[in-house]
């Protein structure tokens, strides 16, 4: 791994200090800000595969993470936070206040991570309302216009639209549909964009969604985060059974350190910029451990329904109005996020489909709950638990009481059948009313009014004949092995814009295949090229820790192949790109074709 250099770092004494020993004025002054009867600013920051487990606050002595902990502290921990078992639905649900099936999410990868277009998100609202909205980092509900962040309410977006990334140092992202090259490590890099957005922004209201990709897979980390656990006993370990790695844990906790550290600085921020008492601050997490490690003893890690895979950390700050040290109790989840902070910011709904979310204002403020018999659905590849205040019923029929026993160890449907069948039956509702009842058939538009480029990345077309993607991850993949004029590789699209089109492929080919013949073609228009200049960049293999997680593509640079210009008229069908000769042993490896119309304002 490359001793990447940092600004500045932070020891463990400066850590645990940032955001909370400043001068007693300014804290007094900054509390009482909230009162003065504007709109509070919104700051919410969602970590990646971080499991409620993962913060010393809940008690992981492993690792220490004083910023996050000190939202607790000072305003409300969520005990029963409940999210999805994988990260495409989890954002759909705190973007839309209702289940994540209801707005076409289905799964996270190759368009099924979409956000149907007529849902209406927390940021269209807040826009509406006349707040400045940005979001930095992992979007992870679609990429072509108009599911990009831009066209759902964000007026600035600066990060990926992918489900994961391969490079966190230094990595390709883009920004407001550009594409831009990050600089150093990516949560450090996308936690000074929402810096420099909030100062930007201090004299007016805003919304500040800060997504990371930490610490999702691949396992990198800055050296001196790597270096404080790299030796470290870990003491308090998964369940017994569950397959731990030591240092993947020791990696994932470093990565968590490095999270807590970003969190300080935004912290830190608010209250140099006199902003503490005017601002709600969120933090919580998309789903469960990506890897087995220590979590409280649940069951389950991300990608199941069980209470491991769904229950999250989630704490909120609001000072002057949530009471410091408030703890909740009461089941709650991402889907309240929406009608709990509109309601909060006295922002209006920007749609009028029914929510599936409660107000949690009431519990916040001291004012009331959110009523009894609460039911909190959760689905994942056709597999739904529910769990209610007491109780969760698998995705298998068995039925636990996760107060009497909170790791799912008992099944005790036969001593208490009639909850069983009541759950049973809820869950056969929920099915019927809210999972689709058919195929995924929504094509990838090209070509929208409001957006001239369009991206299609490997991970949105499927391959033909020898094609294969570089890794069974679909999110950060290209395609390889294209070695013959019978291998193709489509996408589905819709052109949405009859016009002129500049071709791009983004492509790496060794010198001694260079030269082969390609064509693009779509509804009987095509444009053809060579693939010449050679492009043979080495894999990026000195980012990782630790060893890269088998089924991840290790990446590369690619570079634009242009085509040239090809026209597009209206209407459905299958992009093709196939190689009319091949000069060598290949044609190409292809990350990403971009179309971008050329012709705009004569629409």
């Amino acid at each position: 791994m490359h001793d990447w250099t940092r600004r500045q770092f932070i020891s463990g004494v400066g850590r645990a200090a940032v955001g909370s020993v400043l001068g007693a004025s300014i804290l007094t002054q900054a509390a009482g800000a909230g009162e003065k009867g504007g709109r509070p600013n919104i700051l919410v920051i969602l970590a990646d595969d971080q499991g409620w487990g993962d913060l010393s606050v809940n008690g992981n002595t492993n690792i220490r993470t004083p910023n996050i902990d000190s939202l607790a502290r000072d305003g409300a921990l969520f005990d029963r936070f409940f999210v999805c078992a994988v990260c495409a639905p989890t954002r759909a649900e705190f973007l839309t206040g209702r289940y994540h099936a209801r707005g076409g999410v289905r799964g996270v990868s190759t368009g099924q991570e979409r956000l149907n277009i007529d849902e209406k998100t927390m940021a269209d609202a807040f826009k509406a309302a006349g707040y400045a909205t940005g979001a930095f980092g992992k979007w992870h509900n679609g990429s072509q216009w108009p599911y990009h962040p831009n066209a759902r309410g964000f007026d600035e977006y600066y990060g990926f639209t992918s489900g994961h990334w391969g490079e966190y140092f230094n990595p390709p992202l883009e920004h407001n549909g550009k594409f831009v090259r990050g600089k150093d490590y990516i949560a450090d890099d996308l936690t000074d964009h929402a810096l420099a957005f909030i100062k930007q922004n201090r004299s007016r209201p805003f919304f500040c969604y800060l997504p990371f990709n930490t610490p999702h897979s691949p396992f990198c980390v800055p050296r001196e985060y790597w270096d404080r656990f790299k030796d470290k006993p870990i003491t308090m370990r998964a369940r017994p059974g569950d397959k731990e790695e030591l240092d993947v844990t020791r990696c994932a906790l470093a990565m968590c350190e490095n999270i807590d550290w970003n969190v300080g600085r935004l912290l830190r921020a608010l209250d140099e910029l006199r902003l503490r008492g005017d601002t709600i601050v969120i933090y919580f997490s998309d789903n469960g451990p990506n890897t087995w490690r220590w979590n409280g003893g649940m069951k389950g890690r991300k990608g199941s329904v069980d209470e491991g895979g769904v229950r999250a950390p989630f704490m909120i700050r609001w000072p002057g109005r949530i009471k410091a040290g408030t703890r909740v109790g009461e089941i709650t989840g991402a889907i309240d996020l929406l009608p709990t902070l509109t309601s909060l910011a006295h922002v209006p709904r920007a749609g009028d489909k029914p929510l599936d979310g409660k107000d949690l204002s009431p519990l916040l403020l001291g004012t009331g709950g959110t009523g009894p018999d609460r039911m909190i659905f959760s689905h994942q590849n056709a597999k739904v638990s529910v769990r209610t205040q007491q109780y969760r019923l698998d995705d298998r029929g068995a039925l636990f009481d996760m107060v009497a026993d909170p790791g799912q160890n008992t099944n005790i449907a036969k001593q208490r059948p009639e909850v069983a069948a009541r759950l049973t039956q809820a869950v056969a509702q929920w099915r019927e009313e809210v999972l689709p009842k058919g195929p995924d058939d929504r094509p990838f538009p090209v070509g929208h009014p409001g957006f001239p480029m369009t991206p299609l990345p490997a991970r949105d077309g499927v391959p033909y004949g020898n094609v294969r993607r570089s890794a069974g991850a679909p999110n950060c993949s290209y395609f390889v092995n294209w070695i013959s004029p019978q291998d193709r590789m489509t996408w589905d699209v819709e052109v949405l814009t009859s016009g002129d089109y500049d071709v791009a492929i983004y492509y790496t080919c060794p010198a001694a295949d260079a030269g082969s013949t390609i064509e693009l073609s779509f509804n009987g228009g095509q444009v053809q090229g060579k693939v010449l200049p050679a492009w043979d960049p080495p894999l990026i293999t000195d980012q990782d820790t630790i060893p890269r997680p088998a089924g991840e593509s290790t990446m590369k640079e690619f570079r634009p192949l242009s085509l040239g210009t090809m026209h597009l008229e209206r209407g459905r069908g299958p992009l093709t790109l196939q190689a009319l000769t091949v000069a060598g042993k290949q044609v190409m490896d292809v990350r990403l074709v971009t179309l971008t119309r050329v012709n705009r304002g004569r629409d």
